[in-house]
């Protein structure tokens, strides 16, 4: 009886609950708005097309849904008019015949003539977005879980290497099960800490590979969207004709972060263009640190937080507990509490589910992260510092 009093009660906190995702998701809805150079509310079509390879997808999905459309009204409207004027009821009997050899060639030649009317625009178009000659830029797109790693290494910019990784706050996200803290911006999940730039008007060669699994680098807007798969490269190309930020993300499914891992790509002016690479290549001097240089144990902790919030957090969580059954926690771990030597390799190297981040950090930002799980959560290991010289030392 006691339980049974109890279930209106619990039923009346259910359905306040229940009431108040709906409220919570309603909001969330109404605040939703269009992302300039993304997605817009109740889009139907393609984004807007801003590259000519884009310009011919969109026109040939119109070509073929307007074929589509044609045949199914001809066969659709032919077969009811059949039906209806000609029924039983109506006194018409079934015709006797056994073939006819018009109908058979008209229904071989005409699929066949609109077969090639649809293969012939659409073949032009592949073969235009394989080529990737004479271009101007050259990046290689790295894709790793859950960020995308940025090389120029041909055209003006050579040299400029940065990683891209999702800017929206967590508090926008929410945990599981649970509401976000804060609104959510406009470009939920779409946004990014580095953006690539590229000049207006000008060929873009894209290399692509990965890291771990298959990632899928695609900007909807450029009518692009290329596989990067570890071992193998890949390329393919755009050229943006309209000044703007345009949004994508990786399509390929590639675990547990993969709805967290977004493409911004800035295109602007040559001239601005020209002040980025200037200021780009300013900031990686300043960032570039002697290996030599001797660290206290409070500056590299310091500096190895950042660069775990940005590349380690994800798979092995800010509490350093990790994912059970998925990726091993750093707080307590016997290879953090041990002898650094180990902890270096793995670090350089890579093993299971952990990628080698030999080619991503640096000395010193290897060093440095080191030193922050040795010194954070409850470990205290013995060994309680790593010097960039003992990484760049480890990497021979």
């Amino acid at each position: 009886m006691k339980h049974a009093k109890r279930l209106p009660s619990l039923m009346l906190g259910s359905l306040m609950m229940a009431a108040g995702t709906s409220s919570w998701a309603q909001q969330v809805v109404q605040n939703v708005v269009d992302s300039k150079g993304g997605p817009a509310v109740r889009q139907m079509t393609f984004q807007q097309p801003v590259t000519q390879i884009a310009e011919q997808i969109y026109s040939i999905h119109n070509l073929m849904m307007g074929i589509c459309l044609a045949i199914f009204v001809v066969v659709f409207g032919v077969m009811f008019y059949s039906i209806l004027k000609h029924r039983k009821s109506l006194g018409h009997k079934p015709a006797t015949f056994h073939e006819s050899i018009t109908v058979e060639i008209a229904w071989t030649i005409v699929p066949f003539l609109i077969v090639i009317g649809m293969a012939l625009p659409a073949t032009k178009t592949v073969v235009a977005m394989k080529d990737t000659s004479n271009s101007d830029i050259t990046i290689k797109v790295t894709g790793m879980q859950w960020k995308w790693g940025y090389d120029y290494i041909k055209g003006e910019g050579e040299g400029i290497s940065f990683l891209s990784t999702l800017s929206t706050p967590r508090e926008q996200i929410g945990a599981p099960g649970k509401a976000p803290t804060q609104a959510r911006g406009e470009n939920y999940l779409i946004e990014v800490d580095n953006e690539v730039v590229v000049p207006v008007n000008k060929k873009v060669r894209i290399i692509t590979t990965a890291n771990d699994v298959i990632h899928s680098w695609t900007i909807p807007a450029f009518g692009l969207k290329q596989d990067a798969i570890p071992g193998f490269v890949r390329d393919t190309w755009f050229k943006a004709e309209k000044v703007g930020k345009y949004r994508g993300q990786c399509v390929e499914l590639c675990g547990k972060e993969h709805a967290f891992m977004p493409v911004v790509v800035n295109v602007v002016s040559e001239a601005d263009y020209k002040v980025w690479v200037d200021s780009k290549k300013k900031e990686m001097a300043a960032l570039a640190d002697d290996p030599n240089k001797t660290w206290t144990v409070d500056e590299l902790k310091q500096r190895g937080e950042k660069v775990y919030t940005a590349n380690c957090v994800v798979c092995h969580q800010a509490n350093g507990k990790g994912v059970p059954g998925a990726f091993p926690a750093l707080d307590g771990s016997a290879v953090v509490n041990g002898g650094k030597d180990a902890q270096i390799h793995l670090v350089l190297n890579g093993k299971n589910a952990m990628p080698t981040w030999k080619s991503v950090l640096s000395d010193t930002e290897i060093a440095a992260v080191i030193t922050y799980t040795r010194n954070n959560w409850s470990n205290k290991a013995q060994e309680n510092i790593v010097q960039p010289a003992e990484v760049l030392a480890a990497r021979k």
